[in-house]
């Protein structure tokens, strides 16, 4: 077994392999970028090795910089993560001559799989379902639109050596053929330093179902049945699962079993996985193969009781697998959902900045179900513009799928993010519909239900008590506090006084009643409340909130609840599930008086063109004085390895222009104005 094991990577899964390490004894060697230096995975390695600036590609990119880090530190073994270099079969080839383990599966088999050109004529060879496309390399935008009317549209256009979403792109016309080209030639070139494109036929509707496979360096491979992974945006993973709610076990096994084929025909000696889209008939084709740890893999891990970093690391060492095909059994069910940093009301926008507030629940028992939480990041640290926007993986286990999904939103519930925005309400929004509940999704499922985007969604009844409740307790607490306070109001109320309120919540206006007794504040007793409006009957609402916890967790008439809580210069910002409001709690005559307030006006931005984020200028596509029609592209904004088109609104003349490319920008910063 290995003494010491440098993690080529950075975030949440260096602190996973981290944590593996721990467990069995093995001494752990980070590496960090400038970005990176206070990371958690610094902290929790054994050593840490400087290896460069922010940019991937002269930090986690750069070979020789990662490998001297491994001869200084003696570590005797590279564990690459996912993105980066783990796809790259240079660095194992590199690696092996200074007698440094990679743990991973060989050269060949990574060399085979990454080039999606090579990998789908072997999996033809193997016996796999492909994809009908065109079987070469892309030269220009020319032949890709040529390529893609003879194919057929919809068309998927991708980067050969691609993942991730990063390097994709999906036409339906001939100019989306020609600007999705560059686009993905683009970010293929930035993430992977490879810009060969291919095309093949997009299948409508398609659900995203992956197979996972386990061999050793004996011959031995089997599969961990499957993931789905439909839920996507702009081709990134939104929500994954294990088992997939729409497989049979006769599909399920013979999808397995292509899998295992297509493993065996490249001596595959590693954890790695066959992604493949299936059609509503359940007909399915090759995608690719990643040859590398999965972001989803921890569904497989909680429904196959297995470790795959274990796994990943033992195998490196030589080791048979301990494992047989006739012994894998799906064990309960588990949804993950990537928690990113990003604004679901702006277009999930990259929210980029600093954790100024940073709560998880507790792993284990949640619910219905268990939770495991996969993150990289504490409170106070900042999330770059220079990397993925991942800020933890989420993930709820049950019984069944029902249970997995409970489990997992009642965390999202119980998760606080302050200081950058984040994607948890839209990702509570997904799993409260009753087609994601009922798994009729495919990849196209976030476009279908969310066409003009996410803005939240209406509350239900009982998210309008439970956040009623929870304002007039807050606002009572505050109150109380403040007239024990000597001089600040007078005369002081006596405990347990009942306090009349106007709950001023999401339109609605909620009379409301409630007395705080002795110990209310704290748990020990519960709080009396009457809202004719909401309930014919007076309320009990028991809670362990106190001022300063920005988590409301409560119990209202025996029906548990949790709220993230934030106090605002006006008022307090709540949100359950789906559903965020600003509440305003006043008096009856403070709440008639701000019925008069007149609604403020906003302001004319329709001459500006603001960047959406923070990010890199790429390009500017138009000059002062240029007239423009609404539609035309003017700028691209890279952030987070994603180019953003900004295109222009309305038609119009080019006034002013403020960026040039190569230019850092900060979210809303000017960067053009019409006449």
């Amino acid at each position: 077994m290995f003494k010491k094991i440098l993690i080529a990577n950075r975030g949440e899964i260096a602190v996973r392999v981290i944590k593996t390490c721990k467990r069995l004894g093995i001494r752990t060697v980070a590496v960090y970028s400038e970005a990176d230096e206070a990371s958690l995975a610094v902290e929790m390695a054994d050593e840490a090795v400087f290896i460069g600036p922010p940019a991937p590609g002269e930090s986690y990119l750069n070979m020789d910089r990662i490998i001297k880090a491994c001869v200084d530190t003696g570590a005797d073994a590279v564990h690459p993560g996912f993105g980066f270099l783990s796809e790259n079969a240079k660095f194992p080839e590199a690696l092996a001559k200074k007698k440094i383990a990679w743990i991973g599966p060989n050269p060949h088999a990574i060399r085979s799989m990454g080039d999606k050109l090579e990998s789908k004529k072997l999996a033809a060879e193997a016996g796999v379902n492909t994809v009908p496309g065109f079987k070469g390399e892309i030269e220009d935008d020319q032949q890709a639109v040529e390529v893609a009317e003879d194919i057929g549209y919809p068309v998927m256009i991708k980067a050969s050596a691609g993942g991730g979403g990063k390097g994709m792109r999906i036409a339906h016309s001939e100019k989306e053929v020609r600007e999705g080209f560059k686009a993905a030639r683009n970010e293929a070139k930035s993430s992977f330093g490879d810009d060969r494109i291919l095309i093949e036929k997009f299948v409508e509707k398609p659900r995203h179902i992956e197979i996972q496979v386990l061999g050793d360096k004996h011959g031995n491979v089997i599969h961990l049945d499957e993931r789905e992974c439909s839920v996507q945006r702009r081709n990134q993973k939104v929500l994954e699962e294990a088992p997939s709610p729409f497989l049979d076990e006769k599909t399920r096994r013979k999808m397995g079993e292509q899998a295992v084929a297509l493993a065996k025909a490249v001596d595959y000696d590693s954890a790695g996985t066959v992604e493949f889209i299936v059609d509503p008939n359940k007909n399915f084709y090759f995608l690719e193969m990643n040859t590398r740890l999965q972001v989803e893999h921890p569904v497989t891990e909680l429904t196959h009781d297995i470790d795959l970093v274990e796994q990943m690391i033992r195998v490196a060492a030589g080791e048979t697998l301990d494992l047989a095909q006739k012994d894998v059994r799906i064990k309960g069910h588990a949804v993950e959902a990537r928690l990113y940093a990003e604004d679901p009301y702006r277009g999930f926008l990259p929210s980029i900045g600093r954790l100024q507030r940073y709560v998880e629940p507790a792993e284990g028992p949640m619910g219905p179900g268990r939770l495991r939480i996969d993150s990289g990041v504490r409170e106070g640290d900042e999330i770059s513009l220079f990397y993925d926007p991942m800020i933890a993986k989420v993930i709820g286990y049950g019984d069944t799928r029902e249970k997995a999904i409970d489990a997992l939103a009642v965390s999202l519930d119980r998760l606080h993010v302050e200081g950058l925005q984040s994607n948890a309400p839209f990702l509570s929004a997904v799993l409260d519909e009753a087609d994601f509940r009922s798994g009729r999704i495919h990849t196209g499922y976030i476009d279908e239900h969310f066409p003009e985007g996410f803005s939240g969604t209406v509350p239900r009844e009982e998210q309008l008590r439970f956040m009623t409740a929870a304002a007039a307790f807050i606002h009572t607490s505050f109150f109380q506090r403040a007239v024990r306070i000597e001089g600040r109001l007078t005369p002081p109320a006596p405990v347990g006084e009942t306090h009349e309120w106007i709950v001023i919540l999401d339109g609605h206006r909620f009379a409301v009643e409630i007395a705080l007794p002795e110990g209310a504040v704290g748990g020990e007793a519960p709080a009396e409340l009457w809202c004719p409006a909401l309930s014919g009957a007076r309320m009990s609402l028991a809670t362990s909130w106190r001022p300063g916890d920005h988590l409301f967790e409560g119990e209202l008439d025996g029906e548990k609840f949790a709220l993230s809580f934030a106090d605002r210069t006006e008022g307090y910002q709540l949100r359950h599930r789906g559903f965020a409001a600003t509440v305003l709690v006043c008096t009856p005559r403070t709440a008639e008086l701000h019925a008069r307030l007149p609604e403020k006006e906003k302001a004319d931005t329709a001459k500006l063109v603001a960047s959406p984020m923070p990010g890199l200028v790429v390009a500017v596509n138009v000059a002062e004085g240029q007239e423009v029609k609404a539609g035309e592209p003017l700028v691209v904004v890279e952030a987070m390895k994603m180019e953003n088109v900004l295109r222009a609104e309305r038609d119009g003349t080019v006034k002013s222009i403020h960026a040039k490319a190569g230019d850092s920008v900060a979210a809303d910063e000017l960067l053009i104005e019409f006449e």
